[in-house]
């Protein structure tokens, strides 16, 4: 019997192949040229609305470092950046795609805030806010149980279940802002808001930011321990890897994806907990202000190592004040100042592609069977 013929079929213009490695420097080339590339958009967007690109770039850098108070403003705004990320970076690992931390937040600045509105007076000023971080890391971390416990339970989608669980939690605050510690609170306020903290339940400062910046860096340390240097780390690598090996190995994957996650909310509700108590000293709808959302880029960038999150994180913080300054030295629009950041974390996040994978284009004539 004759074989059917087989149609020669024209190569793809296009294939892509994954990486088996790449030497430090050229992957460190290839971030260099994401940045410059970036850059060069974002001057032509500056020139686009009549501004110096070199100017605009120059004034971004030195309010942001050039001074003591920009400084501080930096670290301000690097240090919740950094706690959150550090709180995703167990479940990421884990690959349990934790996109919830924006509620978590607000759930654990919800506990907190409510002994700074209603116990300022009962318990001394220390003692508050020890029990204000602890409402923080507890709440903040059931809020993390709940997509836990229902994936391990009945395998649902973690990323759909912890991102509709922050409308949930944002709802909640918008009912008290409206309602109960809001106009409840503070009746003769014109505008429905949460009073202010007393000054017991706000945190000390050192070096002119709260104290937080302190904790933060030493749980860090901690973090880069636990993941690289317990059982719980390795279990969390193995379950990440591939979950039938850690269940042949006789791990107890729906135990395990729990605790993960109860950790990560935890330390989402703690960054809450600094939010409310040592930067707004108040609750409002913008606390998280999409911290738990960008501080996914800051773990990604980063390939989940924590040192290396202190550095991202405190890029970004230079970002973020350098937008707010430039809004007001070049009248430039907020939506503008917004548009720089998000190209170069755009850029930043593209080149990781062109690092682990390699683009194969056709040659010329070629066929494949």
């Amino acid at each position: 019997m004759r074989e059917p013929k087989t149609a020669n079929h024209r190569e793809p213009l296009v294939r892509i192949a994954k990486r088996s490695d790449i030497s430090q420097g050229k992957a460190w080339l290839i971030r260099a040229v994401a940045i410059l590339l970036a850059l060069l958009t974002g001057g032509l967007i500056i020139l686009a609305l009549g501004h110096n690109p070199i100017a605009v770039y120059k004034e971004m850098i030195t309010s942001s470092l050039g001074k003591p108070r920009g400084i501080r403003e930096t670290v301000k705004k690097a240090v919740p950046l950094l706690g959150c990320a550090l709180a995703i970076a167990p479940a990421f690992r884990m690959k349990f795609w934790n996109i919830g931390a924006e509620g978590q937040i607000l759930a654990g600045g919800i506990a907190a805030s409510y002994f700074a509105l209603f116990w300022y007076d009962k318990l001394p000023g220390p003692v508050l806010l020890l029990v204000m971080a602890l409402a923080g890391l507890v709440v903040g971390g059931i809020w993390g149980l709940i997509p836990a416990f229902f994936k391990a339970k009945w395998g649902t989608n973690e990323t759909l279940f912890t991102l509709m669980l922050n409308y949930i939690v944002l709802g909640i605050v918008r009912f008290l802002q409206a309602g109960p510690w809001g106009p409840g609170l503070n009746p003769t306020s014109a505008y429905p808001k949460i009073p202010m903290f007393d000054d017991a339940a706000r945190l000390p400062q050192v070096f002119g930011v709260h104290i937080g910046w302190i904790v933060v860096l030493l749980l860090t340390a901690v973090m880069f321990w636990y993941l690289n240097y317990t059982k719980h780390g390795y279990e969390i690598a193995v379950v990440g890897e591939s979950v039938n090996t850690a269940q042949y190995a006789g791990m107890r994957v729906p135990q395990i994806i729990v605790r993960t996650m109860l950790l990560s909310g935890a330390i989402s509700g703690f960054v809450g907990f600094l939010q409310v108590a040592g930067a707004s000293y108040t609750l409002t709808e913008s606390t998280a202000g999409g911290i738990g959302f960008t501080a996914i880029t800051v773990a990604w960038l980063a390939k989940l190592n924590p040192f290396v999150m202190i550095l991202i994180a405190l890029f970004l913080g230079v970002l973020e004040k350098g937008a707010d300054t430039i809004q007001t030295v070049y009248q430039i629009p907020a939506s503008a100042a917004e548009m720089l950041t998000g190209l170069i974390l755009f850029f930043m996040l593209g080149c990781e592609f062109f690092i682990q994978y390699r683009l194969l284009f056709r040659r010329k004539g070629a066929r494949h069977e």
